[in-house]
């Protein structure tokens, strides 16, 4: 092992020490101190506006230099209405009703002993991320709220923007008290910290959620030598249905779409039924292609609009996370959920539809994480679901699905009381 990796391991070791001590302190906080802790780092949040702007700053003039994608720029960037809105999510999982020792089920048996399955925090997370340094403040909030210590792993481009939210997490920590390495960042930028991480930590790390492109993801899913919360990727789909509203149809696809393409919930795939064919093809294809988005359809999308190019079969399977949307033509409901069972991601879908009939259908039929009727896949987020803010999207069927929040972040006990019992 070289000089650099055995640094990095002793680094990495220490995190996992630490971190393990502060989730037994955790375990035994109570809602207050936790919330307390939350509200101060809000209020750092928003006193520290400038300065985090200033180390976003760098790690733009970095990413523009290196030649990074637009969409991953956009993810990077941070403004003012970005930060206070990392500041505001952070004050409504706060608002969250407390998950800790919730009562999720109670019973008594005959012999008079009696049951409670009590929620309780998973552990110690780690966190794995690319891009988006507000997953920082969200990360460490919710861990927090749910009472887990976190080690958080920010992408190198973001460096310089996490290591300053994450300055703001520890000063709400210390305000009120609570142990420092409830929430930990790994310092170092070296790439064999999440290999390390990934292989080496079983010891002190319960569970690990990725949350970045299809690369990290599978890497994390392949080499991971605990439990991980995540999802691959986000082919979502909205099927437009025959009875489908065309002005509800334009504005969803519109949204679903270009609101922002670079996030997971962006719909990537339209199903246009084909008893709706030409005037919502042309209707809802028009309105895409003067927002600027690239529409690749399939022959009969493309018979219809002139400024269609042809879909290929990888087309189908792509998450463009940018102006690009691939279109076909179904042949009915059940057409449209094998298409997406074959080539969907089981992140988000919609149906467009009046016929409340086949919009049951859809929603008991599609094996995804989130289904949604008359709305946008851009509704995929946990903010919007009222839970303050999320993890990722968890596209699995073990554990958490669909967005991941505090109460995703938690698992259960058994609490049994007696008065005497023995068993026979």
């Amino acid at each position: 092992m070289t000089n650099e990796k055995m640094n990095v391991a002793k680094e990495m070791s220490a995190l996992g020490v630490a971190a393990r001590t502060a989730a037994e302190d955790l375990a035994k906080s109570d809602r207050a101190d936790r919330d307390a802790a939350l509200r101060h780092a809000a209020t750092a949040i928003r006193d520290r506006r400038e300065k985090i702007i200033e180390a976003n700053q760098a790690d733009m003039t970095a990413a523009h230099d290196s030649g990074q994608s637009q969409p991953m720029i956009d993810r990077l960037m941070l403004n003012a209405e970005r930060i206070e809105s990392m500041a505001a999510g952070i004050e409504s999982i706060c608002a969250l009703p407390e998950p800790i020792g919730k009562i999720l089920a109670e019973w008594d048996r005959p012999n008079g002993l009696k049951i409670q399955r009590v929620a309780v925090p998973l552990g110690v997370i780690g966190i794995i991320y690319e891009s988006r340094p507000n997953v920082t403040a969200d990360a460490a909030a919710l861990c927090l709220k749910s009472g887990n210590a976190v080690i958080l792993r920010g992408g190198s481009e973001s460096f310089h923007s996490s290591r300053s939210i994450y300055d703001c997490m520890r000063e709400g920590l210390s305000a009120a008290g609570i142990n420092l390495n409830a929430i930990q960042m790994v310092p170092t930028r070296d790439r064999s910290a999440v290999g390390f991480m990934l292989s080496s930590m079983a010891e002190w790390i319960d569970v690990l959620v990725p949350r970045g492109g299809k690369s990290l993801i599978k890497r994390v899913q392949d080499e991971a030598r605990v439990p991980v919360i995540g999802h691959l990727e986000g082919i979502c789909h909205v099927y437009v249905h025959s009875s489908a509203d065309a002005k509800i149809a334009r504005d969803v696809v519109l949204n679903a779409k270009m609101r922002r393409t670079g996030i997971c919930g962006a719909a990537e795939t339209v199903l246009i039924d084909s008893e709706a064919e030409n005037a919502m093809s042309v209707n809802i294809c028009g309105a895409l292609i003067a927002a600027g988005c690239e529409v690749r359809g399939d022959e009969k999308i493309c018979a219809v609009i002139p400024a269609a190019t042809p879909a290929t079969e990888d087309d189908w399977s792509t998450e463009y996370l940018d102006a690009i949307v691939s279109v076909r033509v179904v042949e009915g409901i059940d057409a449209a959920i094998q298409h997406i069972g074959k080539y969907g991601s089981g992140h988000t879908e919609s149906i467009i539809a009046t016929d409340t009939d086949a919009a049951e259908y859809f929603l008991r039929s599609v094996d995804s994480a989130i289904v949604l009727h008359n709305a946008s896949t851009q509704f995929a987020d946990g903010g919007e679901f009222g839970m303050g803010a999320e993890i990722g999207i968890a596209t699995g069927r073990v554990h958490a699905r669909g967005p991941v929040g505090a109460e995703q972040l938690t698992s259960y006990k058994y609490v049994v009381r007696g008065n005497g019992q023995v068993r026979q």
